[in-house]
Order: C-alpha cells, then sequence, then structure tokens
C-alpha cells in the first residue's frame, strides 16, 4: 500500500487525536472503521512526535485463541520495570507468561499489577499503548484491555485501540470513548486518487472511485487492477490477488508462514519481490493487514498444511504453539498429536487460559484414533469448560440441548444461577420460555427469576430484554423492574411503593417478603421492615426452605451493615456462608463473602478485605456476574479509603461509574455516590468532584432514598466546599452510622480549614466517637489525628511509635516524593507505600504530607 505524505481528509479526525494526545493525564479511545479506512494511518500520525513513550501491539487471527498473547506484545518491553515492584506483583506477570507455577490471577489482580507496572514506566515520561486490530487480540488480552483502559484517569497513559466496524468484540461494551472513521467524502477521495494515480484514465478513474466508495486503501490500491477485471472477489483478494499471485513460488511460501505464525519467530528471507510490490515494506513487516488475509485465500489446503508443519519446528520448546502447528498440519486422526494438543491445554489451563484449552482439547479428541480417548477428552474439554464458567460450550460438548417444557426450564435456570452463576445461558433459556405459554403460576416465577438473573448480571443489554418482556406487567412487578433495574433513572418515588406493598403482603409468602426486601434496601427502607424479615428469615430457615432462608439472610446482614450492627452482620455472614457452601449454592457463597468483604475493608483488615475481593472478582467476571464484579471493585474503593490510598480508591469508584454519570443497571455506581466523590475530593479532583455531586442532584437521587438525599447534599458541600448542616441535619442521616461519621469528619476537616477550631473539635471529636463505636480503627485515628491538629490536645505515639520501614516512608514523603515514586525506591507498591502512611498520620498526629516534615522534625 502506498502512503501519501498528507492525509488527506481527516482533519476532524486529527484534530480529536490530538486533542486526546495533549489532555492532561490518562485515558483511552477506540478508533472504530471498516477494513481499509485508513485507521493505521491514523494510529502512526498519533505515535509520531507527541512526546511519548510509544508501545505498539498489534492483534491477528492467528495469535487470537493464544491467552494473554496480546497482553505480553504491550507488556514485553516493560518488564525491566517489573523488577522494581513488590513480589506479589512480580509473581503475578510471571504465572501469565509461564515461568511460574502459582495460581492464575483474577482480572481485578492482574489488571491492578498492570496499572502499577505502567504507572512505574510512566514515571519519568508518559506513555502512550497503540494497538492496531484490536479486536484480533486473544479475550483475555481484551479483558485486561478494557479494565486498564477504564482505569487510566490517574496515570500519565493514553492508550489508543483501532477496531474494525464489522468486528464484534470486547471493546465494543467497555464503555470507551470512540473515534469514529467514515468513508473519505467525495472531495477528498478525488484528491487522493489524483494524487497516487495522477495518470488514471477518466473512464478507470470513475470505476475506481465508485468501487472504492470512499475507502482509502482501495483509493490506493484499486488503480493497479483496474483493468485486471476481478468481478465480485473479496476485497482483500481483489486489491492484492494480481501482486501475489505474481510473486517467484519461494517468496509466495515464506509470506505464507509469515502470515501463518502467531508468535513472530519466522524470518522473511530472499523476498525482493514482495518488497518492490508493496505487500511487505522495507523492514519487511506485511503492508496491511488484507495483504495477509489476501494471501491466506490464494492458498491450498495442502499448502497451509505444510505450512504448519514446518513452523512447528520452530516452537518445539513452546507447548501451546507448537500443538497448534502440528494441529494445523494434521487431517487424520493421530495420536501424538492428540497427545501434544491434550499437553498444551494442560499448559493453557494453568495460566488461566481456559478457553484455550477448551479448544484444544476438542481438537485433541477430534484427532485421538481410539474411541475411549475420544470420549476421555470430549469429558476433559467439558469439565474445563465448567470449571472456567464456559457453561455454554460444557453443555454442548455433553449432550445437544433438546426442548423443555417452562417448568423444566425455571428449575435448570434456577440451578444455573444459584449453584453455577450462569446469568447468561440462565437468561437467555428463562427469555425463551416466556415467549412461549406457560400457566400463571410458572410465568409468574419465571418472571421473578428473569429479574434475579438480570440483577445479577447487571448488564444493559439482557435489561432491555428483560424490560420487554414486562411490559404489561403488574404494578409489583414493575415495581421490582424499576428498582432492580436502572434505578438511578426509574427508582424515584420507588420506597413508598416499596412500603405500601409490604402493607399488603402480610407473612404468607417467603418470595414477596424477599422480592421486597430487595427493594427496600436499594432504595433504603430496609429498616423499617426489618422486624417482619428477621421473622420470616427465622421461620424459612428453622423450617427447612434453605434457599429462602440464604436471600433473608442476605437482607438481614444488609440491614445490620447499614445500621452500623457490624459485629452482628459479621456472625449473620458467617451463619449465611456455612449454609450455602454446605449446600453448593456458589453465587450466594460468594455474595456473602462480598459482603463480609466490605466489613473488613470499612474496619481496616486490608488483607482479608483484598482477599475477598480478588476471590470474588475470580469467581464472578469469567461468568459475567456484573453485581459481584462491582462489588469486589466497591470492595477495593473502601479498601483504599481506609488504608488513605486515594489515587487506588480514585481508580476504583471511578471504575464503577465515571465523574458525573451513572453506569445503568449498576446499582452500586449509585450506593458508592460518597466513594467516589470523597476519593476525588482528596486527590485534588475537585471539577470531577463537584460534577459528580451536581449529577446525583441532577439526576433526582434524593428522590429514590433518604440516604441519598443525605448524602447528596454532603456530596455537594465536600465537592463545593460549603457548609454541611443541610446534609447532617436531614432526619436519615442518623440512621446510617457509618456514612454520618465519615459527613462528619469531612466537615471537620473543612471547618479546620476555615480556622473555626472551636467547631471542629466540637465534630470531629463526635466523629471519633461514632468510628469508635464501629469498631473501624483506621478511621478512628483519622479523626483524632484531625482533632489533634485542631488543638484537642490528643497526643499520638510520636516518631519513636514509627517502625523502620515507617520512619523511611515518612522522611521520603516529607521530602514531596509520590507514593509511586517512593515504592520505586524501596521496591514496594504504590498501594503499599499508601497503606504504610495511612498508618503513619496518626502515630505522628497529622492528617496531610505537607505536616509530615515538622512533625518529624519536633520529635
Amino acid at each position: 500500500m502506498y502512503r501519501t505524505s498528507v492525509i488527506l481528509g481527516r482533519d476532524t479526525e486529527l484534530a480529536e487525536l490530538t486533542t486526546f494526545l495533549a489532555a492532561d493525564g490518562g485515558g483511552a479511545l477506540v478508533v472504530r472503521g471498516d477494513a481499509g479506512v485508513g485507521k493505521s494511518v491514523l494510529l502512526d500520525a498519533a505515535a509520531t512526535g507527541n512526546g511519548r513513550r510509544v508501545l505498539r501491539a498489534v492483534g491477528t487471527e492467528a495469535e487470537s485463541g493464544l491467552a494473554y498473547a496480546g497482553l505480553h506484545q504491550i507488556l514485553y518491553p516493560l518488564l525491566p520495570h517489573a523488577s522494581s515492584l513488590d513480589p506479589a506483583t512480580r509473581t503475578t506477570f510471571d504465572t501469565i507468561f509461564g515461568r511460574g507455577s502459582a495460581e492464575p490471577p483474577s482480572v481485578l489482580a492482574l489488571g491492578v499489577a498492570v496499572l502499577d507496572l505502567l504507572a512505574l514506566a510512566a514515571g519519568t515520561r508518559p506513555l502512550l499503548l497503540v494497538v492496531d486490530d484490536a479486536h484480533w487480540l486473544d479475550p483475555h488480552s481484551v479483558e485486561l484491555g478494557t479494565f486498564i483502559a477504564r482505569r487510566l484517569g490517574g496515570h500519565p497513559v493514553r492508550l489508543l485501540a483501532a477496531v474494525r466496524s464489522e468486528f464484534a468484540s470486547g471493546w465494543d461494551a467497555a464503555g470507551l470513548p470512540s473515534l469514529p472513521v467514515p468513508p473519505l467524502a467525495a472531495p477528498a477521495a478525488k484528491r487522493l486518487l489524483e494524487t497516487v494515480a495522477p495518470g488514471l484514465g477518466e473512464a478507470a478513474r470513475a470505476e475506481v472511485l465508485r468501487e472504492a466508495d470512499g475507502n482509502p486503501l482501495a483509493l490506493v490500491e484499486l488503480p493497479r487492477a483496474a483493468n485486471r477485471g476481478g468481478g465480485a472477489m473479496p476485497f482483500a483478494r481483489r486489491l492484492f490477488g494480481a501482486r501475489i499471485d505474481a510473486l517467484s513460488p519461494s517468496s509466495r511460501s515464506a509470506l505464507l508462514r509469515a502470515a501463518l505464525d502467531s508468535g513472530s519467530r519466522y524470518r522473511l528471507d530472499g523476498v525482493a519481490d514482495a518488497v518492490t510490490s508493496g505487500l511487505i515494506t522495507g523492514d519487511l513487516r506485511f503492508r496491511h493487514p488484507l495483504v495477509r488475509s489476501a494471501l491466506l485465500g490464494t492458498v491450498t489446503p495442502n499448502e497451509r498444511r505444510a505450512a504448519h508443519r514446518d513452523l512447528s519446528r520452530l516452537y518445539e520448546l513452546d507447548a501451546e504453539r507448537y500443538a497448534t502447528h502440528l494441529a494445523a498440519a494434521t487431517v487424520d486422526p493421530d495420536e501424538e498429536v492428540a497427545e501434544a494438543l491434550e499437553h498444551a491445554a494442560n499448559s493453557a489451563s494453568e495460566r488461566g487460559g481456559a478457553a484455550s484449552a477448551v479448544a484444544m482439547l476438542t481438537r485433541a479428541a477430534e484427532l485421538s484414533p481410539s474411541a475411549s480417548e475420544r470420549t476421555r477428552r470430549i469429558e476433559e474439554a467439558a469439565f474445563v469448560a465448567a470449571q472456567a464458567a464456559l457453561l455454554d460450550q460444557a453443555g454442548e460438548l455433553h449432550t445437544a440441548a433438546g426442548a423443555q417444557s417452562p417448568g423444566a426450564v425455571l428449575t435448570a435456570a434456577y440451578t444455573a444461577l444459584y449453584r453455577d452463576g450462569d446469568v447468561r445461558m440462565a437468561h437467555r433459556r428463562v427469555a425463551v420460555a416466556l415467549a412461549g405459554d406457560a400457566d400463571a403460576g410458572t410465568r409468574e416465577r419465571l418472571l421473578g427469576l428473569l429479574l434475579a438473573i438480570s440483577l445479577f448480571a447487571g448488564d444493559a443489554e439482557r435489561w432491555h430484554v428483560t424490560e420487554g418482556v414486562f411490559e404489561g406487567a403488574g404494578d409489583l412487578s414493575r415495581l421490582y423492574r424499576d428498582v432492580f433495574g436502572d434505578i438511578a433513572r426509574t427508582g424515584q418515588g420507588a420506597a413508598e411503593r416499596v412500603r405500601e406493598a409490604f402493607g399488603q403482603v402480610g407473612e404468607g409468602q417467603p418470595w414477596d417478603v424477599m422480592r421486597l426486601g430487595v427493594a427496600a434496601y436499594y432504595t433504603d427502607c430496609l429498616g423499617e421492615h426489618r422486624a417482619l424479615v428477621r421473622r420470616v428469615a427465622d421461620r424459612e430457615e428453622h423450617g427447612g426452605a434453605v434457599s429462602n432462608a440464604m436471600t433473608l439472610l442476605q437482607l438481614v446482614m444488609l440491614d445490620q451493615m447499614s445500621s452500623g450492627e457490624w459485629d452482628d452482620a459479621v456472625a449473620t455472614g458467617r451463619r449465611g456462608l456455612e449454609m450455602t457452601i454446605e449446600h453448593g449454592y456458589a453465587l450466594f457463597e460468594h455474595q456473602f463473602y462480598g459482603f463480609s468483604g466490605l466489613i473488613s475493608a470499612w474496619r481496616g483488615d486490608l488483607e482479608a478485605a483484598r482477599r475477598a475481593a480478588d476471590r470474588l472478582d475470580r469467581w464472578a467476571r469469567p461468568r459475567g456476574v456484573g453485581y459481584l464484579t462491582d462489588l469486589a471493585e466497591a470492595i477495593g474503593a473502601a479498601a483504599a479509603l481506609t488504608a488513605g490510598d486515594y489515587e487506588e480508591a480514585y481508580a476504583y469508584a471511578s471504575g464503577l461509574t465515571s465523574p458525573g454519570t451513572f453506569t445503568p443497571y449498576s446499582q452500586l455506581s449509585v450506593r458508592t455516590l460518597l466513594d467516589l466523590v470523597e476519593a476525588a475530593v482528596h486527590t485534588g479532583r475537585v471539577p470531577q468532584a463537584l460534577a459528580h455531586a451536581e449529577a446525583a442532584a441532577a439526576q433526582d437521587l434524593p428522590a429514590i432514598s433518604g440516604r441519598l438525599a443525605f448524602l447528596t447534599a454532603a456530596v455537594l458541600a465536600m465537592a463545593s466546599g460549603t457548609d454541611f448542616d443541610a446534609a447532617l441535619s436531614h432526619p436519615d442521616a442518623v440512621r446510617f452510622p457509618f456514612e454520618r461519621a465519615r459527613v462528619l469528619l469531612a466537615q471537620g476537616m473543612w471547618l479546620r480549614r476555615q480556622r473555626d477550631r472551636v467547631a471542629a473539635r466540637t465534630v470531629l471529636a463526635e466523629a471519633a466517637a461514632a468510628f469508635e463505636r464501629l469498631g473501624t480503627g483506621p478511621w478512628a485515628s483519622r479523626a483524632r489525628a484531625e482533632l489533634r491538629a485542631a488543638g484537642s490536645g490528643v497526643v499520638a505515639g510520636g516518631a519513636a511509635a514509627l517502625t523502620a520501614q515507617e520512619h523511611q516512608i515518612a522522611r521520603l514523603a516529607a521530602g514531596g516524593l509520590s507514593n509511586r515514586e517512593i515504592g520505586a525506591k524501596l521496591f514496594l507498591s504504590p498501594r503499599t507505600v499508601g497503606a504504610h502512611l495511612y498508618r503513619v498520620f496518626p502515630k505522628l498526629g497529622v492528617s496531610s504530607r505537607a505536616s509530615l516534615r515538622d512533625a518529624l522534625a519536633d520529635n
């Protein structure tokens, strides 16, 4: 493909890229357009002369089945920086790159580790990550890529990813900003054609313009083919087929092997004619991804198999690539190849690449000469799929699905949801069953189950289907839909509807008590119905209705958490957890783990909190249980806030919802309102804090519940630096003691800055006492430190109370170094530095880095 020195017709796109690269901080942008529309040219322009260190990766179809192959391209140049990370983080990278034997990390753990590495690498020079053909990245790399893309705001790292419009991929549902690249407008198309083919005849020019339809690659390449015919052959063949056919046999064979080589070990040599014809560049890279596609379309099956067999010899020490190439070269059953695939599948599983392992085992079964071995390998593939929550694949491997009655669908979907967490299959089957005939009782239960599935999925696409099913449903069903779903937009006034429904339900139907209890929790009026919920919970548990008891125990625990009865909540969670494990209800088991993890986070048991978040994320994310993955991130935000690591808290909270918005169908995007604003204020992101507080008011969150009315007033005060009385005087504030104590702490800090020390001491003393009652030591210490700074006479332990490492960290922080810079010097992660500092501040009786120097000098 020839390139002009000037990019024609792309002024708008280039301006947007310039703005994107010039913005402060980090961010991500997905460049989206058809094949050949010029995405690669725009990426090249963005990567040139921007002052950043540029790291590039390219997705290829041949490599899309190898777990973490795309991530490896990005991270490999940065691995020297990993030596400065803590040992646990280094182990994470060793595991995914096949150099360790530890358990594969969860997306949450690996994502945070990658962010740490990027932050360290960007410490001296900002980074630009450029990923072309990102739709071809393997699913693990896409999942990690979208995870970190949503959390780059606090880092000097920018990400550009180009995807083809016609390919569906994980980038589509990531909610990232997008830059569409349309075909060129007619005047620009004509100018480009005149530039690249000035001598083209008028008739040929008209034909090229018509066929290209504004596609720049076609405008550049079609003049060569304008007089060669070609009819309706595929686009890539139409552009490059003639040049490929003209190659010498040796060059064509070499290019084929390079096109099929997913690991880039094959070295091109003796292909001068391919360079001359413009198929590859002078540095022996394919000129455009479509050259690869066109080349693969011109070869015979035997030529392709011979190429794969040659390539397998290059990868004899790489189990996965060796077996993949060997299998592609094999037609008839071959036990040796099947064994190689099985060995490769084990390697992939150990690295967390379950999807790759399933594909390899399935192919191994196809190549097994023995019927017994074929059956064994199919069963193993099904087992791996089930273990990795690839339940659709597991079901297809075991048996073909048959028609079932609505009652059978209800039972199967209920089991799939609560025992396996399979929201995808369960939602699809229940929605299909509801589209058919079902008796009234079964239909009502199917509707209730569909709501529960949709709530746990937290997915807009599934909720849209659910909302369609509920059109014309009764008042109670619509109430559940409004509260369980997009509550930020449909929950206004729902609390009154919940109260009215509770007045009519009585104690006879546990299903109604359960569903109304969930609705009451999300509208923050569960405490008003505490006695009824606890009575029904006891009755169901002692009566043997175990599944009902599990749900009701969760409601009891949530009510205890909200009202500050944290010791009782921990005991309830332990009771519920034992029940779920005994009966194999994995979804509820992880939910109880998550709620307990949140209490651990607020109380300062950060290790327990992070274990809970990691366990939750590892189980829920592959299954698409969005509510639980959100809960894992909420635990991360809570732990970071408790540790005083506000950068990490902001990364977690803004991952749940962007400042100024509330992620549709995410309950926790609303419930973490205070967390996001608090983290934003403490990291100096006051505009983002104010935007989020004002969005809460504009979205009319106060009309959803008294708690949200209290918190909306509080975050407006925190973000704008105004008086807190309107928030703390709200009648519902006292019903939520932890949130109230946090607002009191914020008010005390504000009063101290206003030099109203007397009022500040009164407020801070109340906050410290509230935190002590809740048993949250770190928050109480923070309040006491603020109280001392306000002149209360509270005495901290002084520098003598610091450990050697705490003293070293305090000294570096007093010198003005950031957490990241301190971590780089001491070989700690920024999170660990933040955790040490939150213990240092109360020991020295200070509340900010600015006071550290004087405190160390005084002691």
